[in-house]
């Protein structure tokens, strides 16, 4: 009775230790197979800011799956050394050629620039910088008030000269700047402008005031306006219903049709030829004086 309970524990502890092993061998054939699908990547370890180069002290090294190892990304820190960063890249995210300026590219403004770009600085206020609000990579047009100079009379032309403009720099941060009060302290601003944008930008800049008009940043629409004087601006305008904050231009209600001035057209007096007037006719007194009869007409 005991050796056959002995060979029924012996035989359980052999199937359990045969299912372990097999367990086991499976698990370490998995994980051999998921290292060797494994790429090294090179990461951010602290956050790198836009237009700044890159050392090696700033990037660490880690393993990726092939199937989400990002498109362009590099396996060692000695080949990001040198690199400029033209976008913000976080702590923990892997860097990209995509991200990175090209080779030999200097830090700083310079780096962000397109190429066929310019950047071109103009002086702003609490107003023409819309109160702060104009931060690096926002859309703005530009308006200019300017006095066209072919009238004999001064009539000066509120016009956009300029439509979709990157803000590369908010004063000297080409980043948001990290307090309100550092960007209202803002006087100027720098735009990324084609060189002929920019010879339109320096035109209106000394030859009429600048106004920046912020944009939605999905906003790619191109308008094409007459420019507005005095005259024009007596007018008036019709009122529109207010857009939901960030609809699209297909959603927002239709305007209705602009009224029609009527002006009453007055009519000429004539001068009508009046016919003769007849005259009324007079009393008058039959008087008898002796042998004679006379008539008397009385006014």
């Amino acid at each position: 009775m005991r050796n056959k309970r002995f060979f029924v524990v012996l035989a359980g502890a052999l199937l359990f230790g045969l299912l372990a092993a097999v367990t086991v061998s499976r698990y370490l054939s998995s994980a051999q197979a998921y290292s060797k699908d494994l790429r090294r990547v090179a990461v951010a370890k602290v956050a790198i800011p836009i237009g700044t180069k890159i050392i090696a002290e700033q990037v660490t090294v880690v393993p990726f799956p092939k199937e989400s190892t990002p498109d362009g990304s590099f396996e060692t820190a000695e080949k990001l050394a040198g690199r400029v960063a033209v976008t913000n890249i976080a702590a923990r995210e892997p860097i990209t050629e995509a991200r990175l300026a090209p080779e030999g590219t200097a830090g700083g403004l310079s780096a962000v620039i397109p190429e066929g770009y310019r950047a071109m600085t103009v002086k702003v206020d609490d107003v023409v910088g819309i109160s702060g609000f104009i931060m690096p990579g926002t859309l703005v047009d530009v308006v200019v008030v300017i006095d066209p100079g072919d009238r004999g009379t001064q009539d000066p032309i509120s016009k956009i000269v300029l439509q979709n403009i990157k803000v590369l720099a908010n004063g000297q941060n080409i980043d948001k700047p990290e307090s309100a009060r550092e960007a209202n302290s803002v006087k100027a601003v720098t735009l990324q402008v084609t060189p002929e944008q920019a010879e339109k930008l320096a035109l209106a800049s000394s030859e009429g005031k600048l106004q920046l008009v912020m944009r939605n940043s999905i906003d790619q629409g191109d308008e094409q306006t007459k420019g507005i004087n005095k005259r024009g601006l007596l007018d008036g305008d019709r009122a529109t219903p207010a857009p939901e904050p960030g609809s699209l231009k297909s959603e927002q209600p239709k305007p209705g049709p602009r009224p029609v001035r009527r002006v009453r057209a007055q009519a000429e007096s004539k001068p009508t030829s009046a016919a003769p007037a007849t005259p009324a006719p007079r009393a008058s007194v039959e008087m008898i004086e002796g042998a004679k009869k006379r008539s008397v007409d009385f006014p």
